[in-house]
């Protein structure tokens, strides 16, 4: 099997031939085709197969009212106890929802999710996760908050009350593989979802996790989740990727996904990148505080941004939006 990875380009001067990349930002005029135990090649547009060429340079769609030809920026709202970088700060009602209002002044979507996902976590009962979230979107909606709102969880009775309160995607970082429901709720409710790889579970996901290619086998999960999703009635232009940056993976695993984030344009869908304050940013950045890895979040994500990943998730919205602006000005790209 061969794999298509566009190679990602923002350069003012571009070539004849060249195409978008998904309809986005980018354009590329090669691509790097890989294959499991053969040297990596580089094959110009013009010599791809049609079906490919498409694949890789088609709009995406409309994601649960955001635009995908620009990058959007996904602010995290942990109403949690115990998440790694901001665990309990919003666990009391008052506290989200000030810090939603607040975030919504910067970032194009909410993700708020009740049980934390961080190496090492317990999983957290489903009426909890329910009361954690639920009340917070509702109140948030009853308020005025137009921003799209997407719900952080594996659960299917919680993305079930919380589309029901107003949340608008499902952001599945178990893919619709932890809760056999999860995809039944998702079909029937017409609600986008988020395809996330991990690798086992929080409570077991880093210990040793080892990888035949780390690329290509979360490329070949993501592409096996898709086609599932699709079998169950779940449309394509419904769904995103992300690749599941610190699930499961090594400071060098996730390196070697971001350094090939492309890649994962080859599935056709949008694709989110969430590296923001995760612990290989502390240790290569030096800095054990997750609180302050803040340059290092917005130097990762600068670079999903440049390989064209439509959505970045972020605890940093304000900062994150000051440097991609930043960024879209200096590469001449419309905000």
């Amino acid at each position: 099997m061969e794999y298509y990875r566009p190679i990602a380009c923002d350069d003012p001067c571009r070539p004849d031939g060249a195409l978008p990349l998904a309809g986005g930002w980018c354009w590329f005029s090669e691509v790097e085709v890989l294959s499991r135990g053969a040297a990596t090649r580089r094959v110009a547009v013009r010599d791809l197969p049609g079906e490919v060429r498409d694949r890789l340079s088609a709009p995406r769609a409309l994601f649960g009212g955001l635009e995908m030809d620009r990058p959007q920026i996904m602010g995290i709202l942990n109403v949690t106890p115990d998440s790694f970088s901001d665990g309990g700060l919003f666990l009391a009602p008052e506290a989200a929802l000030a810090q939603a209002r607040a975030m919504a002044a910067a970032a194009d979507v909410l993700d708020i999710g009740g049980e934390s996902t961080r190496p090492g976590a317990a999983e957290v009962e489903v009426a909890e996760e329910v009361a954690r979230t639920a009340p917070v979107i509702a109140a948030l909606r009853e308020g005025g908050l137009e921003c799209p709102i997407s719900i952080d969880t594996r659960k299917a009775a919680v993305a079930r009350a919380a589309l029901a309160a107003g949340a608008g995607i499902v952001n599945d970082v178990a893919a619709m593989g932890f809760d056999p429901e999860m995809v039944s709720v998702v079909a029937a409710s017409g609600a986008p979802v988020i395809l996330m790889h991990a690798l086992g579970t929080p409570a077991t996901m880093q210990d040793d996790p080892r990888y035949e290619d780390v690329l290509l086998d979360v490329y070949d999960f993501l592409k096996a989740r898709i086609a599932a999703a699709v079998a169950a009635g779940i449309s394509p232009w419904r769904i995103m990727v992300d690749p599941g940056i610190g699930f499961g993976k090594t400071a060098d695993h996730n390196l070697a996904l971001i350094r090939r984030l492309s890649l994962f344009h080859d599935l056709g869908v949008p694709v989110l990148l969430g590296a923001s304050r995760k612990r290989f940013i502390g240790a290569i950045g030096q800095e054990s505080v997750a609180e302050r890895r803040v340059a290092g979040s917005l130097a990762v994500a600068l670079a999903g941004v440049a390989q064209g990943a439509q959505v970045v998730r972020v605890h940093d919205v304000v900062e994150t939006r000051q440097a991609l602006r930043l960024w879209q000005a200096v590469k001449g790209v419309s905000e």
